[in-house]
């Protein structure tokens, strides 16, 4: 199910899915600001193969990841803590940039890098305690078109319907109040992509110690 057309626009547009509060927008960077940035990044991000939790074994992730932040911003995810990596120049400045469109702070980012489209993500919620109760974060797609989808956590009837998303090259999306504790999202495998997604995620973690 589709919830979007093809409006490319400056200003934040409403996504209207029930009790989620969720904005984007489709063309928050020019197309040559987010060539540059997308070749920028691939080369500059400390790229690993992180180790995830699946049905009790760990297996490889199916996407390249690195998790950079500001010195106390660990994070645990699938059992395993990552501890951040330092922001370089381009990430400290969009970091900015992304606080100010989103009009919160932030103290880390998740940069997830989708080779092709056999790389994906599977259904979860970013709702580790680190991250707080209503956590808002702020997702900046790069390079080949995703569809990313949302279903409700629970369901009466047993049912969830997914909600598709396809976030362009240069989208910014921003997920906020209830999202996380009402909703799952996710980003499927596609026979139809053959190129690159990179994805960065800003977060705000609350340092275990405060």
């Amino acid at each position: 199910m589709s919830l979007f057309g093809d409006d490319l626009t400056k200003a934040w547009q409403p996504i209207p899915l029930p009790g989620a509060q969720l904005r984007w927008i489709p063309q928050w960077l020019e197309l040559d600001e987010a060539d540059a940035l997308l070749a920028d990044l691939r080369e500059s991000i400390p790229w690993e193969t992180h180790r995830i939790r699946i049905f009790g074994r760990e297996v490889d992730s199916p996407r390249l990841s690195c998790w950079i932040g500001d010195a106390d911003a660990s994070y645990v995810y699938s059992r395993t803590r990552f501890e951040p990596h330092p922001w370089n120049a381009t990430l400290m400045t969009l970091r900015q940039r992304v606080e100010a469109a989103c009009a919160v702070r932030f103290n880390s980012v998740l940069a997830n890098l989708y080779r092709d489209g056999q790389d994906a993500m599977g259904w979860h919620s970013d709702a580790e305690p680190e991250l707080g109760e209503q956590p808002v974060i702020a997702s900046l797609s790069l390079g080949a078109e995703r569809r990313f989808r949302l279903r409700q956590r629970t369901s009466a009837g047993g049912r969830r319907e997914a909600y598709g998303i396809t976030l362009p090259h240069g989208s910014l999306l921003c997920m906020a109040g209830d999202t996380q504790r009402r909703y799952q999202h996710d980003l499927p495998r596609t026979r139809a992509v053959t190129g690159a997604r990179l994805n960065l995620t800003f977060r705000w973690i609350h340092p275990r110690d405060a």
